[in-house]
């Protein structure tokens, strides 16, 4: 019977890890993010599954980021225009049946096992 190994890095092994691409970090796009725009883009990625779009609502990123209704609305379209996120569904509210929130696909991590498709990497500054 083998011995379990134990992991050397000092990782949180209760609240798990986040890891973004250095080369993402260093682009272009992403520095002259936004202050609430870079916000978003991590706490979307805290709710990132391979086998599902995450759902994250602007009521949410209100609450968290935190800021108004319409900078937290202008961070999604940020995040949308600049190839971080595509939106996967609308959002529902409906009183009598189970409301949901808009599903969006991050686009810099793999979704149902397929590679990423880094649709950021291709934005172009047009100032």
């Amino acid at each position: 019977m083998s011995k379990r190994k134990n992991n050397p890095l000092p990782f949180d092994k209760r609240g798990g890890v986040i890891v973004i691409q250095r080369r993402l970090l260093d682009s272009k796009n992403y520095l002259t993010l936004s202050p609430q725009g870079k916000a978003l883009l991590n706490l979307m990625q805290v709710h990132w599954r391979n086998d599902e779009p995450v759902g994250y609502g602007v009521r949410e990123a209100e609450r968290k980021i935190p800021c108004g209704r319409k900078k937290a609305m202008s961070s999604f379209d940020e995040l949308q225009e600049r190839g971080f996120i595509i939106k996967f569904d609308e959002s529902m509210f409906n009183s009598r049946a189970h409301s949901r929130t808009r599903t969006w696909r991050l686009t810099w991590l793999p979704y149902k096992g397929k590679e990423p498709t880094n649709d950021w990497d291709s934005w172009v500054n047009e100032n």
